[in-house]
């Protein structure tokens, strides 16, 4: 079966041929364009045949997507520790700690930075190599296993046979939750619309074949585990002219939904699609970036403030929100900060109802 270009890129860089991974992933730039794993792997390769500056450019690229990999902060940490930086080195072997406790390479750097973390000592392990140990790991170089596979090839090939004559069966994988209860009877897809649409006024006019439509896909994007995309597709349910029934179980599925961290949120809209249909994204979570201003902590110990969303320079401004917190967060409003929330909508105006906040220790 063919493989994917970032897996047969990984299997070069575990035999350390390094510059036919990085050749061949250069080559699939625009298909990977905005992908973290492929900046992180060709970032890794640049990092090991020496190319710090492509290294560090891959790696800033990539940490724009996701914040706190380990391998992302691994990498950026090896290159602060090969210039002899390792205050700034200490900071990113921390914060790896903070996120993955168990992170041995991370233990080493540290103990090293602590005993050998002289310039000259790291200059020394630069030069023989051994400064790789505090790289992201490659594993094992598959080139030098071979000695020890081959005469367990027969074994292994034995296994294999056997597993074929006698299959071990896939467990049942069931589905995310079952709902039933939730699915749409035959007398709804028939009559999925308001029967008396007189009484009220309607965001988003369906019909009934639109109306089961976007049921139906917000169920599937819940098994997905795409809450964001199923909520969106509730919100426009609830806004139009949908029966009464039909919304009530469209309330009930957003009820299973789960509260996503930053790493796990999926289907985040952008500040301009909020802004020009607001009731779609009421309730959805998204992960800005900005700077807040105008910070007010009121006696209940609640934090409120504008919410400046743009980039990490602000020299793409999208727009202000508000932000609440049930409690004050610690923010440093002089800096760029990324903020998960859940949006609510009151009165055609956007509030973020803050949950967690992701703010650098690096200036």
């Amino acid at each position: 079966m063919r493989q994917d270009t970032l897996t047969i890129a990984w299997k070069y860089m575990c035999r350390r041929q390094f510059s036919t991974a990085i050749k061949l992933l250069e080559d699939k730039a625009e298909t990977y364009e905005e992908h973290f794993d492929y900046y992180v792997e060709l970032g890794t390769a640049c990092l090991y045949i020496g190319d710090i500056g492509a290294a560090s450019s891959y790696f800033q690229k990539a940490r724009r997507i996701k914040l706190t990999d380990s391998n992302l902060l691994l990498g950026q940490a090896a290159i602060f520790l090969r210039r002899g930086e390792t205050d700034r080195a200490l900071q990113y072997y921390l914060e790896i700690k903070e996120n993955d406790p168990q992170n041995k390479v991370a233990d080493a750097a540290i103990e090293f930075v602590r005993q050998h973390g002289d310039y000259d000592t790291i200059c020394r392990w630069v030069d023989t190599g051994r400064i790789e140990q505090f790289y992201p790991p490659l594993g094992v170089n598959t080139d030098r296993i071979w000695g020890i596979v081959l005469p367990l090839a027969a074994c292994v090939l034995g296994v294999l046979v056997f597993f074929a004559l006698f299959p071990v069966k896939k467990p049942y994988l069931p589905s995310r939750a079952d709902l039933g209860a939730l699915e749409l009877s035959d007398e709804e897809k028939k009559s999925a619309k308001e029967a008396d649409m007189t009484s009220q006024v309607y965001q988003y006019i369906l019909s009934d074949k639109e109306i089961t439509k976007h049921y139906a896909l917000a169920m599937q994007y819940f098994q997905e585990h795409r809450d964001n995309a199923s909520q969106v597709e509730v919100n426009r349910l609830t806004n139009s002219n949908a029966a009464d029934s039909i919304k009530q179980k469209a309330h009930v599925l957003t009820t299973y939904y789960e509260i996503p961290d930053f790493d796990t949120i999926k289907d985040i809209p952008d500040y301009a699609s909020v802004n020009n249909e607001p009731l779609l994204y009421d309730d959805c979570w998204v992960a800005w970036g900005g700077k807040v201003s105008n910070v007010n902590i009121l006696e209940d110990g609640s934090y409120t403030c504008d919410f400046i969303v743009g980039d990490e320079e602000l020299l793409h401004y999208e727009g202000t929100a508000g932000l609440v917190f049930e409690a004050a967060p610690a923010i440093d409003d002089k800096k760029y900060v990324k903020i998960l929330g859940q949006l609510e909508v009151e009165k055609g105006k956007v509030l973020i109802k803050g949950r967690s906040v992701y703010q650098s220790i690096h200036k």
